[in-house]
């Protein structure tokens, strides 16, 4: 009696294929007599492409999987990212030309001894102080600079500064695809073209024009918006966010670069405009440009006018566009079927969580996966544990949108108190009088720390007021030296560092350079 138990992974693209190559690692498939992994890839079903940037835990999750830094880099078009320059959200460019831009960079403020310059900076003269971001890290000035995260003798994944990247996303999924297959994933390519269930409602098998039928006891949906599995399958309802996160549309395209000798940005660039915004992310040899915007706002061609006018007069472009509803599944886990990517929700492009998204479900489901016993078992905590993630990425998100003073009825819509949700509203009202701290987050729901609140509040000019309680930071000539400090690692860095782009051509002719390492 065959006692295996099998993993059918329906879809492909980076969601499939991460989630291949994560569970046969976690698993130890090519360990095991008792596991299968196979992945029905079907040629129908493409890959978006809009996420073309990362959070820096993909950094781990690539080291995991046993992928060289070097060749990622080279075989995605890759880039590094340390951040996001937000330009003109917390108020549209003005008739003398000032534009308001503040970074969100992946670094932690700096502190020491368990104490935080946040409060000091707060206290400090608004007219004259520096820009929050600048002053508690040396990445935003690295970053402006035009300068790398790390140098070219330091190997895998690691370097002085915290980076994720930006890369060519059906590339990702090729190289993906290889390690899996290393790993001891079965890959099928054919049509998906029914699914039966059984008397309980569970997944009893699914038919293949190519290859009949396939039955697995575990069934992972990664077959992205068309939600093949959970959606029309087992009818999983979708909870729209759209009263919340108004974007459900972009418009995307990739610009070839213009030359050797053009600067390469290590961050992402959002720039907000009447009913959204744009973003314009740095590839090797390329440039990813796309449009975001809510179609209750602003029409499909007044969008592609922005995004023609953002790339520039006789830069041709063909846009794609892109339709979603922002919001997830509460119910991802359903009997034995688990959806993984975009078949679980979608929210929007800001803040790069497509792929965080992915890495949570597939790490969760690697470390509750029953090898004996019901195979839903973990449905229930596994929803719990999604449904929280992206409740509180709804939350971060609307963030960089409430507080805005620009006044186009998209960004009035979003300061509306009836679009702010209560749990961030709540904070919102603590934040006028203390920074956000980490005692507001649960760490193992959250996908964004304290932070990185503290990074987009200030960004955006809210006003935290610790005047009533100055005297309870004394030492203020002790934080000026640090402020100080701070400064002047960011210069030494930005002269030691190495430019962006001659970092990515180093890598791309040679690799990780140990030779190079100072004696």
């Amino acid at each position: 009696m065959d006692r295996r138990r099998r993993i059918l992974i329906v879809g492909g693209g980076a969601a499939g294929w991460l989630t291949a190559a994560y569970l046969a690692k976690s698993l130890r498939i090519a360990e095991q007599t008792h596991l299968e992994i196979t992945l029905l890839e079907s040629p129908d079903v493409g890959i978006i492409g809009v996420g073309e940037a990362t959070f820096p835990t993909i950094r781990a999750t690539l080291q995991f999987l046993g992928i060289d830094e070097g060749r990622f880099i080279r075989e995605t078009s890759a880039t590094f990212k340390q951040g996001i320059r937000f330009n003109d959200w917390a108020w549209a460019p003005k008739a003398n030309g000032q534009r308001h831009r503040y970074f969100h960079p992946f670094e932690a403020p700096f502190s020491t001894d368990g104490t935080s310059l946040t409060p000091y900076w707060l206290l400090q003269d608004e007219a004259t102080r520096a820009p929050f971001a600048e002053a508690m890290t040396i990445q935003a000035r690295v970053a402006e600079a035009q300068r790398a995260p790390k140098r070219p003798h330091e190997g895998n994944f690691s370097g002085p500064l915290n980076y994720a990247y930006h890369f060519d996303a059906a590339k990702l999924a090729n190289v993906l695809a290889e390690r899996a297959r290393e790993l001891g994933v079965r890959h099928l390519q054919g049509l998906l073209t029914g699914v039966a269930l059984d008397e309980t409602g569970a997944i009893a098998s699914v038919a293949c024009q190519q290859h009949g039928t396939l039955e697995a006891d575990l069934y992972i949906d990664c077959s992205g918006f068309r939600a093949e599995l959970i959606g029309q399958a087992l009818k999983s309802p979708f909870k729209s966010v759209r009263s919340t996160l108004f974007a459900d549309r972009a418009l995307a395209c990739k610009i070839v670069q213009d030359g050797p000798e053009t600067p390469i940005q290590s961050f992402t660039v959002a720039t907000a405009h009447e009913a959204g915004w744009t973003w314009d992310i740095g590839l090797n040899g390329a440039r990813g440009v796309g449009c975001v915007y809510s179609s209750d706002h602003m029409g499909d061609d007044q969008a592609e006018a922005i995004l023609r006018g953002y790339v520039g007069e006789g830069v041709e472009i063909t846009p794609r566009s892109l339709s979603f509803d922002a919001g997830y599944r509460q119910k991802q886990w359903i009997r034995n079927c688990v959806a993984v990517g975009l078949s679980a929700g979608f929210l929007e492009p800001l803040e790069s969580t497509g792929v965080v998204l992915i890495e949570a479900a597939v790490a969760i489901i690697a470390e509750l996966f029953p090898h004996n016993g019901p195979i839903g078992a973990p449905a229930r905590r596994f929803n719990e544990l999604m449904s929280a993630r992206y409740e509180n990425i709804i939350t971060f998100l609307k963030l960089h949108y409430c507080l805005s003073q620009r006044t186009e009825p998209f960004w009035r819509d979003n300061a509306d108190e009836s679009s702010i949700p209560e749990r961030l509203a709540d904070l919102l009202e603590q934040w006028r009088y203390r920074p956000p701290t980490r005692y507001d987050f649960t760490l193992d729901l959250e996908t964004f720390a304290f932070f990185n609140y503290q990074y987009i509040l200030y960004g955006m000019g809210f006003k935290t007021d610790l005047s009533p309680g100055r005297s309870e930071f004394p030492d203020v000539a002790g934080a000026e030296k640090l402020f100080a400090k701070i400064r002047g690692f960011g210069e030494r860095a930005t002269h030691d560092l190495p430019s962006h782009r001659d970092l990515i051509a180093q890598i791309n002719q040679f690799g990780f350079d140990r030779s190079l390492e100072p004696v």
